[in-house]
Formats: structure tokens, sequence, C-alpha cells
């Protein structure tokens, strides 16, 4: 019977260690690559999407639809303009809206909710417009609408 040295509680502790940064540092290269972010499929919604009361987004602001990942904004009493919630840099669905910027908490980016423009990198390019449309006094998004 051959007999190897049993490792040190040290070197085994050093061993699991480094396996857990290596995984967690695997988890983050995940949420930062495409796909990250949870926005789980297409960026927009390819068929028409009932966002709820029209009145739900304020004249002069904006209202993010994670779930629907949709970018609503009312920059007049009867006019509304949409974009897809997902940012343009490494795919995270936008995560707040404070007035008419749109932020994604992933690495920073900002959007302009009126024009969907990226106004603070990484970000380089603008949110891809979504239709909208009001029916029966509701929102509706995405497909034909």
């Amino acid at each position: 019977m051959t007999s190897q040295p049993a490792a040190s509680r040290r070197t085994l502790l050093r061993g699991v260690a480094l396996a857990g940064a290596a995984g967690a540092a695997g988890a983050g290269l995940v949420a930062c690559g495409k796909g990250g972010g949870g926005t789980g499929g297409g960026e927009t919604p390819s068929a028409p999407v009932d966002l709820g009361a029209a009145g739900e987004v304020p004249v002069g602001g904006a209202r993010l639809y994670r779930e629907q990942r949709v970018l609503v904004s009312r920059p007049a009493e009867d006019e509304y303009k949409a974009f897809s919630a997902v940012c343009t840099h490494q795919r995270c669905v936008l995560s707040a809206v404070e007035g008419t910027g749109a932020d994604c908490a992933c690495h920073g980016s900002r959007f302009d909710a009126e024009t969907g423009k990226a106004l603070r990198g990484p970000a380089t390019r603008a949110l891809p417009a979504v239709p909208v449309s009001v029916k029966d006094g509701r929102l509706v998004a995405g497909g034909d609408a």
C-alpha cells in the first residue's frame, strides 16, 4: 500500500477559496455578456402587448415596463413614444427612470426616454423604437401597435 501525504488544512481551504472565486468571476462574466441582466429573450415585444392605462405615463415624463422590456415617454398629452428597454451596451434591461432619463444599472449607461439616444456610456447606440398606440385608453406596444 502506497502512502501519499495528506493535504494540509491550509492547502485544502486555499483550494476551496480559489474555486469559489473562480465561480463568482464566471457568474459575473455571464451577467455582463450577451443576454445578461435578465433580458429573457427578444429585445422588444414581437406581438402587441397591453401595458395598462395610458394615464400611468406622466405628461413630460416616462415609465419603464421592465417585464415587457419597453420604455414609454409622454412628451405631450396625446403623444407617446416607446423604445426597447434593453441597453444597447450589454443587453441588460434598464433599471430606473427619472424624469425623461432612463438608467441601466449594469454599467451606468443613461438614455433619453423621448428620443432613445444614449446620453452616457458605455452605451453609444440609441435604443430601438417600438410601435406604441392608445386603444380604449390603454397603451399597446410592439407588433403593429
